[in-house]
């Protein structure tokens, strides 16, 4: 084994760029075949890759704004700290779940999204970055992704509403 990674080799090493929603990312797979509007539900009006991936990172300086996208997801875990992802669904429930190595303990090293669920996160363990990824289908274009208004999404969901007030106040793309 060589040195213990930090969050900038992980970045250089995969060319990970800041991105508004997710810490930082990189693209890696979009499909090259796609769907027509015509052959997708609402809320698609526009044609889709079948599937997308990226890589993302999260870091003190680069963490996850409240966001949904519209198609489904599913989170990978790779390297690094544990992530808790805090889920707001589109019924009214709030969940929370930790993205992690430790599956003793209760963590996932998958975890699916459901379209339309506000979710954000927070680093756990030593704080300093995880790294993991994120599998889309339909792909995922400009469109799908909405930032989430933080107060009203608080306000719907109180048992969260301080932690999704203390994710918001974090610098987004510090570094």
């Amino acid at each position: 084994m060589g040195q213990k990674l930090t969050a900038e080799d992980v970045r250089n090493l995969l060319r990970l760029e800041p991105n508004a929603t997710c810490g930082e990312v990189r693209l890696t797979f979009i499909s090259r075949h796609s769907l027509a509007a015509q052959a997708l539900a609402a809320p698609f009006e526009a044609p889709r890759p079948l599937g997308s991936a990226l890589y993302f990172m999260v870091a003190p300086s680069a963490p996850v704004r409240l966001h949904r996208i519209r198609n489904d997801q599913l989170y990978h875990y790779y390297l690094g700290d544990p992530l808790e992802l805090f889920l707001l669904h589109e019924d009214g429930r709030s969940e929370h779940v930790v993205i992690g190595p430790d599956l003793r303990g209760g963590d996932h090293v998958q975890f699916f999204i459901p379209g339309n669920t506000f979710h954000t996160a927070r680093l756990l363990g030593s704080g300093s970055w995880f790294l993991g990824a994120s599998t889309e289908w339909p792909g995922v274009i400009p469109a799908d992704v909405e930032i989430g208004d933080v107060d009203a999404l608080a306000a719907r969901h109180k048992d969260v509403a301080d932690v999704l007030h203390a994710i918001a106040r974090m610098p987004l793309n510090a570094l």
